[in-house]
């Protein structure tokens, strides 16, 4: 970290915040570790509950409670749906709707990969946790705020209109930026690297480990994004128009019709996707570990197959490409035909809003 910018010491801090993330961190709070001894890496309490649990456990840009609430209960059980608030084609409509061209809208695009944990991905994830809360203690949530759209730091600072100023307003630019960034700023880019100044030559060592830092937390947004945001986007991928039952039939076809995997099967490119090459799988069996979604993948593609269900696996950087043409609106997701689910697969209170609005 002290030593002179440099590639190797980039993308060893890179792969550790990636790794700590996607591999530790995601599959604990998933509850991946819980059938073993696992000690503090058990789903209840990893990372959560004080802010010395977030520090010893899991510190990124994400505050662990809102994120297992927006990642581990709203898009694992509304996935491709408007509810899901990772559903990559509704949060981007601003650019896929903007009057401009092609070109600049990739170029649009590609700018925000570097930084989508911190500009998009925190606030949006904090945003749902604060709306949980509300409607746990029986808050009403404000007027103009509309819940299902994506929250960004740019919300938070220079809202465009009022239903952005209603939800700056509900959930607290300071609020956010205290307990959310602030710590992960604090503690990587200050309290880390603070030891070098004690060392002869210290500001210059403090100095290049900032330097060093900065750039793998790019790198690592760059690296998380190709992996993770591409999981769920493509014109080969289905979103849905209504709700369904968890773990029905209809849940699990969902499931598997709306992710995609990567190259996987050895260790070494696993650990290189994060473990997160085995989507599919893990949609199906959110709990289970990563030598269970290695064991696991071969069996399901074959039911898969046996079945006639889609299965969708592809190289990780063509998924990318896929990925950009929804966020720019070269392309759209399918959209998966309602009346194909049983009717006994379908949740009651979306069939009832829809029987609503019908009339």
């Amino acid at each position: 970290m002290w030593m002179a910018p440099n590639p190797v010491t980039v993308a060893a801090l890179s792969t550790w915040v990636f790794s700590r993330w996607t591999i530790i961190a995601h599959h604990t709070c998933h509850g991946g570790y819980n059938r073993v001894d696992a000690g503090r890496y058990h789903s209840r309490g990893f990372a959560i509950g004080s802010l010395w649990r977030r520090t010893r456990d899991w510190m990124d840009w994400m505050l662990p409670e809102a994120w297992s609430v927006e990642h581990n209960k709203l898009h694992h059980y509304r996935l491709g749906e408007d509810a899901d608030p990772d559903l990559v084609e509704r949060n981007l409509q601003w650019l896929r709707e903007k009057d401009a061209p092609m070109a600049l809208k990739y170029v649009m695009a590609t700018a925000l990969i570097p930084v989508w944990k911190w500009v998009y991905y925190a606030p949006n994830t904090f945003k749902e946790l604060c709306i949980a809360e509300a409607r746990k203690s029986g808050e009403a949530l404000p007027e103009k705020f509309r819940p299902e759209e994506a929250v960004t730091v740019a919300t938070l600072l220079a809202p465009q209109n009022e239903h952005e100023e209603a939800a700056r307003d509900f959930i607290g630019t300071g609020r956010f930026f205290g307990k959310v960034l602030a710590p992960n700023f604090f503690l990587r880019f200050l309290a880390l690297p603070a030891p070098l100044l004690l060392l002869p030559g210290g500001a210059t060592l403090f100095g290049h480990a900032l330097v060093n830092l900065a750039l793998a937390d790019l790198v690592t947004n760059i690296h998380s994004f190709i992996v993770i945001v591409t999981n769920h986007a493509g014109d080969d991928l289905y979103k849905f128009e209504d709700e369904v039952k968890p773990k029905t039939g209809s849940f699990y076809v969902r499931q598997i019709v709306s992710s995609t995997n990567f190259d996987l099967g050895s260790d070494k490119v696993d650990f290189a996707h994060g473990w997160l090459n085995y989507q599919i799988e893990h949609h199906v069996w959110d709990s289970m570990s990563p030598l269970q979604y290695q064991k696991g993948a071969p069996a399901l593609r074959e039911i898969c197959e046996k079945h006639g269900v889609p299965y969708v696996k592809m190289n990780v950087f063509q998924r990318l490409k896929k990925t950009l043409d929804i966020m720019v609106g070269a392309t759209d997701m399918l959209p998966f035909p309602a009346d194909a689910e049983p009717k006994g697969d379908k949740r009651v209170r979306a069939a009832a809003a829809a029987a609503a609005a019908a009339n």
